[in-house]
Formats: structure tokens, sequence, C-alpha cells
């Protein structure tokens, strides 16, 4: 489809999310759990259905990347280990959603978020866009003109997530996208164990980054600033370099992959394959009418 944007999901982010919104009671013939398969794949159908993308991509690398665990330890290091049953729904991802004609992308140095940057990055530069799937708001940061976040929060009530752009960025945060990871290292984020400026929350380093307009400019003018401000920045620059850092996304080849039509037929008998019959009953509706 001719416009159409490239759906880059954050799958890791997705199967969590699902494994642990659905019971695991949802089991395949053999009584395996397929509850975190059966969310996302609901999830993706939805979004294309509304969206009509043009290729779904779905991204998957570490569980924190080398070199900021090596900035700051504590980086990830209070996540719990992933459930046995939600490590064997991870293993049958090539296999079943390769099914419906998605493509996978994996990392084994970087994380997916990481790679979710950077085929929107690819696409936009290519002229086209691109929408990103995921549950993570570091994400933000690349929302722009081109590229929209659709961010998936909890308790949604099946309305579906939500849409992210610039302004919206502006609007949550109070800085635009590229001051994220400025935004992130002075509030923190506790979800990936980083603490941020002490004392510092969203209202004061959104204040921060508008006045002075980066991480950078506001260590330069701590001095001028209130006591408890000043001592939470000047006394740990260094520190909120590294979480900067760790927040902002890295670059990576990619090649963009070519426009792929969902293959509903297929995906019908991956889902009956896993005891998945309301899905694999509404996905073959949906291949008699492609």
């Amino acid at each position: 489809m001719p416009g159409a944007p490239l759906l880059a999901v954050d799958g890791p982010s997705l199967l969590y999310r699902a494994f642990f919104a659905l019971p695991d009671s949802i089991t395949d013939g053999e009584g395996r759990p397929v509850n975190a398969l059966l969310g996302t794949t609901n999830l993706l159908l939805w979004v294309i259905e509304h969206h009509r993308p043009r290729c779904a991509m779905l991204c998957f690398g570490l569980e924190a990347a080398r070199y900021r665990t090596e900035l700051y330890p504590p980086y990830h290091a209070e996540r719990p280990t992933v459930p046995e049953a939600l490590a064997a729904q991870f293993a049958q991802v090539e296999e079943f959603f390769g099914a419906f004609g998605f493509r996978i992308a994996n990392t084994d140095e970087l994380e997916a978020d990481d790679l979710l940057g950077a085929y929107a990055r690819a696409e936009s530069d290519a002229g086209g866009s691109a929408l990103l799937l995921t549950g993570d708001r570091d994400m933000y940061q690349c929302a722009s003109d081109a590229v929209t976040v659709l961010y998936v929060k909890t308790g949604s009530g099946g309305k579906g997530p939500d849409e992210v752009g610039p302004e919206e960025v502006v609007r949550r945060y109070g800085v635009p996208p590229g001051a994220v990871p400025d935004f992130i290292a002075l509030r923190g984020d506790p979800s990936d164990g980083l603490p941020g400026a002490k004392g510092i929350g969203e209202k004061t380093a959104a204040d921060l980054l508008r006045r002075l307009g980066s991480l950078e400019a506001v260590i330069e003018g701590a001095l001028r600033e209130r006591p408890a401000v000043r001592g939470a920045i000047f006394e740990h620059a260094d520190e909120l370099r590294a979480f900067r850092e760790i927040a902002t996304l890295q670059p990576v080849d990619v090649d963009l992959p070519p426009d792929t039509p969902v293959d509903f037929e297929r995906g019908a008998a991956a889902a009956r394959a896993r005891g998945m019959n309301r899905l694999a009953e509404r996905l073959e509706r949906l291949a008699a009418t492609v």
C-alpha cells in the first residue's frame, strides 16, 4: 500500500504485558500457557486493522545492553527472572509470528528499543513513516512528524494504544522528544533502575530543561539554582551524564523490509495448532475476505 507506515514492534514489552494481563489458564492442547502469544497477537491485529501498515517488524534484543550495565551496574538489575512459562513462549516467536508474515529482528549487542529506533530512523530517512508499538515511554524520544509512538498502557479497555506524536510528548513530559533522554536522566526511571537526580521530579526536570535546553546546560547552570537542586545536579554530574547515555537509543544498521501482507491463513493454522481456536476462526474469516 503506497504511503503505508512501517510497524516496528517492541516484542519483549508486548509479550511481558500480555503474559501478566491474561490468565495462564489459556493453554495449548498439551496444557502449556499461550497467553502471551495470544494477547500480543490480538493487539497486533487491532493495530493492523486500524493503521494498515506495509509490514510488521517484531524487534528483540538483550535484556540489558552491555554498555549500559558497564555505565551503571544497577541498570535492570532488579528486574525479575523471566518466568518459565513466558520463556517457553518467547521460544516460539519466530515460528508463530513468522507464520503471519511478520518479520523478526534481533540484536545481540543492544536492546529491542534500539532496534525500534533504528527502523524508525531508516524508514523516515527513506521518506516513509513509522509506527512504534511499545509499552516503554523511553520511545517517546523517537516521535516526529514521520514517527508515531503507539503507547500500550495498562487498562486501556480495548481502545487500543495511545498515539503519541511530538506535541503529545510535550504535553505529557513538558519537553520535546529530543530532550527525553535528558529528562529521564534528571527524573529517573524506576523500571530501568535509574534513580535520576535526588529530589528532582517530573515538574522540576521539565522546568530545568525548558529554561536551559539540555542536561549539559543544566549541569553548567546548576550553581545558579536553589541549594537542593544545585547539590543534586552539580555533585552528581557524571552520573547524570551516564544516565542520559543509557536512556539514549543507540544507532543500529538495519535493512528496511519489503512490503509484506499479513498471511491470515497461515496465521490461523499456527493459532489452531496452539489451541487458540477462537483466534483461528477470526483469522480464517479475515483470510476469506482478502
